[in-house]
């Protein structure tokens, strides 16, 4: 049973990343925040005591996202290094995987990047054509992958590759460790729009020549261990979008507290408040779905963690969409200026919305598996 009363020690954790977060604030230098906090033991909450880090889990690195996005100082990489790599290694890793990459995982001295998407698959991770075939003892990788964030500070990219089934003939996915510069992967900045510290790249992966060792986990493990990796990113996306919305929200709050018109504060005028109020109630209720999810997942339940994880991720995404549109909003022609820091999360909180999976795919996991409607495709 999920609680609902935050424990003292995760109130401890909130309250600690909250006041580093507002130390460094929005403008904040990637690189510094992020090897403070590793420093401080932040990034590696989740990761196992043996190897470096806090002994925690999703739980407790959602709530390490979320309190530094509330501060103005999100890190996207937390999604990616220590909660989908760092959780998948940990859990499917060999012994000289998990001491040769946690504990710089955990610290920050050492990322990693994770590459799934492919420019003709989509959301359709059944039609990824990334393959691994067999040479000797090693695996040679080739294929493309586009939105990859950070693959330029990280040091080695955790690559969402297919294997062939001896038994079946069938593709299966597998993972492997690529590191930066093996020969043959290569990789290209992609012109975003989105203003953001993390840059998104396209991979090319041209016969990589990787070790054995290389593969993550059980070569017949399959869906499993990708979905390890995947319920986490669900859950950290939504951290992340729930720490922008009460950033955005905090900042229309305190300026329709001082903002003075017509003799009095426009945060009095109920036009004004009313839609703060609701927009501040829709970021609690994702809150409390993630916070189950997070639950459900750190507990061993990967399939309740599945549906609570899409459902926690189209919760907060919409909620910090609303309220981003709303905090510009209240600050009418400021909100747009670069003084209040608010314009570019209009761009920012539509990611939330569309990756790592859109709406509309959630909205088609829910009406499948939960509600057991037939498949439209």
């Amino acid at each position: 049973m999920t609680t609902l009363i935050e424990s003292e020690d995760h109130k401890a954790l909130r309250n600690a990343v909250a006041a580093l977060g507002t130390r460094h604030g929005r403008n904040h230098v990637r690189e510094q925040l992020w090897s403070e906090a590793g420093k401080l033991g932040y990034l590696g909450v989740n990761l196992p005591e043996a190897y470096g880090g806090g002994g925690g889990g999703i739980a407790e690195l959602s709530i390490v996202l979320e309190e530094l996005g509330a501060a103005g100082a999100p890190l996207l990489m937390l999604i990616v290094s220590p909660a989908i790599c760092g959780t998948v290694i940990a859990r499917f890793g060999t012994e000289e995987q998990k001491r040769q990459w946690l504990p710089g995982l955990a610290d920050g001295t050492r990322t990693m990047a994770f590459g799934i998407t492919e420019p003709d698959a989509g959301s359709n991770s059944h039609r990824i054509t990334t393959t691994a075939r067999r040479d000797g003892a090693d695996w040679l990788l080739t294929g493309r992958k586009v939105f990859v964030s950070g693959v330029d500070i990280a040091d080695a990219t955790l690559i969402v590759g297919r294997t062939e089934d001896a038994r079946t003939g069938r593709l299966k996915p597998c993972l492997f460790i690529v590191p930066r510069d093996a020969p043959g992967f290569g990789r290209r900045k992609i012109d975003m729009e989105l203003a953001a510290q993390e840059k998104q790249f396209e991979l090319t992966l041209d016969d990589v020549r990787l070790p054995a060792e290389a593969l993550v986990g059980d070569e017949d493990a399959g869906l499993l261990q990708l979905f390890a990796g995947l319920n986490p990113e669900r859950i950290m996306t939504a951290a992340f979008a729930i720490g922008m919305g009460r950033y955005a929200i905090g900042k229309a709050v305190e300026y329709a507290r001082d903002r003075t018109v017509f003799k009095s504060p426009i945060g009095a005028h109920q036009a004004i408040a009313h839609p703060l109020a609701q927009a501040h109630i829709d970021l609690e209720l994702a809150r409390l779905m993630m916070q189950r999810a997070a639950h459900l997942y750190d507990a061993g339940d990967d399939a309740g963690a599945g549906e609570a994880a899409n459902m926690a991720k189209y919760a907060a995404g919409e909620a910090c969409a609303k309220a981003v549109d709303q905090a510009v909003h209240t600050l009418g022609g400021n909100g747009l200026t670069r003084e209040f820091g608010l314009a570019s999360l209009i761009t920012a909180a539509r990611v939330a919305r569309i990756a790592p999976v859109s709406r509309e795919m959630i909205l088609n996991y829910v009406s499948h598996q939960t509600l057991g409607l037939p498949k439209s495709y």
